[in-house]
């Protein structure tokens, strides 16, 4: 029993650590750093290229990655004597070289961190502010990882020339950009780039999930207008389970109203991620009513339970005990769904039961 109270405590708690671990090192920078980051207008870009050969002409990437950072607005000056806020650095590499450790955990888990165990050609990407490195890295490679095979095999000549092409063509595609404004707390540049009727799916897809890491309550606007897009409500919606409390109302009403199913289940899981983080039990009473619909699809109802599972309640109890004993009359493990749906039924009554037993 003891340990079982141990797990409901630890579940209980997780939530509030989880969703801000992505942001957390932003809590490094001391406050006057941060005033500075949120006003970087200004960049200059130094980027350096080596090949087996030496070093070679890196106007190219430049030359790219000014282009793609102007798109957010920004200033790139080329010359070290003018004044500028920020300067982005770039190596571009035929065979990378490591350069340190990184932490475990946090960014450095991520697939753009820097990989120790990767030899071929890579791109480094950090920033200066005011002289001082970041911690912020990034790195992209190509899909193969050597270049003399890869040229001899596309019969492209150079392979320092071909690995240094394909560098640029995942430049290309990297939104490095967005992660530098949200990197320097700058939502607003985020919020423009969505706006635009050019800017790929794929990419406001991305800039809503940086929205939602960044904890912007500015963005809450653009949130609710993005929930009318099909393609983009879910990843609106999770970006707004990381917001405030406010989205909380506008969550039932989705899990309530959306005739899409997915979005009802995606706003579900939202309240569950709410609740936990603030803490806040005003989402057990909507979620109940939905766990006691008779009309509620099965995928609904499995987010529905395992977000009551996350904000443990007395009041859950009953209600999932019911659901499981109709649920466990039920003998058909062919079907995915149902057995879905068992099981976060089963783990919430875990967590709220034994919660009970602590509270």
């Amino acid at each position: 029993m003891r340990v079982a109270r141990l797990l409901a405590t630890l579940a209980f708690t997780g939530i509030a650590l989880s969703a801000s671990l992505s942001w957390a090192y932003r809590d490094h920078f001391t406050p006057e750093q941060k005033m500075l980051l949120g006003k970087i207008q200004t960049v200059r870009i130094e980027a350096i290229a080596l090949v087996d050969k030496g070093v070679v002409d890196a106007a190219p990437i430049v030359e790219l990655v000014a282009r793609r950072i102007g798109e957010l607005g920004y200033t790139v000056v080329r010359e070290a004597s003018k004044p500028h806020d920020a300067v982005v650095k770039i190596k571009c590499e035929q065979r990378k070289t490591w350069e340190g450790t990184t932490a475990a955990g946090g960014d450095a888990d991520l697939p753009d961190a820097p990989s120790r165990l990767w030899k071929g050609p890579a791109c480094q990407m950090t920033y200066l502010l005011g002289g001082m490195k970041v911690k912020w890295q990034k790195e992209v490679r190509t899909e193969f990882e050597n270049a003399e095979q890869a040229a001899l095999t596309a019969q492209a000549g150079d392979p320092g020339a071909y690995a240094m092409g394909k560098l640029k063509d995942m430049l290309e595609a990297y939104d490095f950009p967005l992660l530098l404004a949200a990197e320097w707390g700058q939502p607003e540049r985020l919020l423009k780039s969505l706006d635009r009727s050019d800017t790929p799916q794929d990419r406001k897809i991305k800039i809503l999930s940086l929205l939602g890491e960044m904890q912007a309550d500015e963005a809450l606007p653009k949130l609710r207008e993005a929930l009318k897009n099909r393609d983009l409500a879910k990843q609106a919606i999770g970006a707004m389970g990381n917001l405030g409390k406010e989205g909380i109302p506008l969550f039932v009403e989705i899990m309530n109203t959306s005739p899409d199913l997915e979005v009802q289940a995606a706003a579900a899981k939202g309240l569950g991620q709410l609740g936990g983080l603030h803490g806040d039990a005003s989402v057990v009473l909507p979620l109940l009513a939905k766990l006691e619909d008779p009309k509620a699809d099965w995928s609904v109802l499995t987010e529905v339970a395992w977000a009551l599972g996350k904000i443990p309640d007395k009041r859950s109890i009953e209600p999932l005990y019911n659901l499981d004993r109709k649920l466990q009359a039920m003998r058909d493990p062919e079907n995915l769904p149902l057995r879905k749906l068992k099981e976060a039924v089963f783990w919430s009554i875990k967590q709220c039961d034994s919660w009970e037993h602590i509270s």
